[in-house]
């Protein structure tokens, strides 16, 4: 083959690798990966040592996607004025305070009114009776449904043009997707990029841990 011919054929060849290197940059700079939550427990050391007995060790059934959070084997039951729920995960590390996550539906059958926040955010929730093995533990808050949010690291943050407490809307394709609003930001070094939604918000729009969605204000 002519020289010059190889010579315009190593220029398109390389072209094209570059425009895809850079559609598959500009593809992923905006896309976040999803995390499916079903109701689950994280519990304070106090209550832990109530339920399961003083100094015994939870086993742990995997690790989750945010670094140094994992879901341990042992289950609970909670119980409101209405029902109980039982087998609700416990998730750990312990925490300074016990709060239980659960979705919108499971207030029928608790007979509680969970107000939505953010983790941590407890002051004014509604309390719950949990039964471990060893004991039981009346809270008097720590009810909850999370809010929807998205974890990420300040530099993702700048990357998306967002900033730590800030509220956005998500959008998700496909035949039943639409838009999220009022999801929280939470950027910190300890994050990896996800957003968080509970499994009532993913069943609503066909979600799965393969969906990406993306943000819009």
């Amino acid at each position: 083959m002519d020289n010059r011919y190889e010579a315009v054929l190593k220029l398109l060849l390389e072209a094209v690798q570059n425009n895809q290197a850079s559609a598959e940059v500009k593809g992923d700079t905006n896309e976040i990966p999803v995390g499916i939550s079903n109701r689950h427990i994280h519990l304070s050391q106090a209550d832990q040592n109530i339920l399961f007995g003083e100094g015994y060790q939870m086993t742990v059934m995997k690790e989750l996607s945010q670094p140094g959070q994992y879901a341990y084997k042992e289950t609970v039951t909670i119980c409101g004025p209405k029902g109980a729920i039982e087998k609700v995960r416990i998730l750990g590390p312990a925490r300074s305070k016990t709060q239980v996550e659960v979705l919108s539906g499971d207030s029928f059958k608790l007979g509680v009114v969970p107000q939505t926040r953010l983790s941590g955010d407890l002051h004014g929730t509604a309390g719950v009776t949990i039964i471990g093995p060893k004991g039981s533990v009346q809270t008097t808050e720590g009810v909850m449904v999370a809010q929807r949010h998205i974890h990420m690291t300040p530099q993702d943050a700048q990357r998306l043009g967002v900033h730590d407490g800030e509220t956005v809307g998500i959008e998700v394709s496909g035949t039943r997707g639409g838009i999220y609003k009022n999801v929280a930001i939470r950027a910190n070094d300890a994050s990896v990029l996800e957003c968080h939604l509970d499994t009532e918000e993913a069943n609503a729009m066909s979600i799965d841990s393969l969906t990406k969605i993306k943000i819009v204000k």
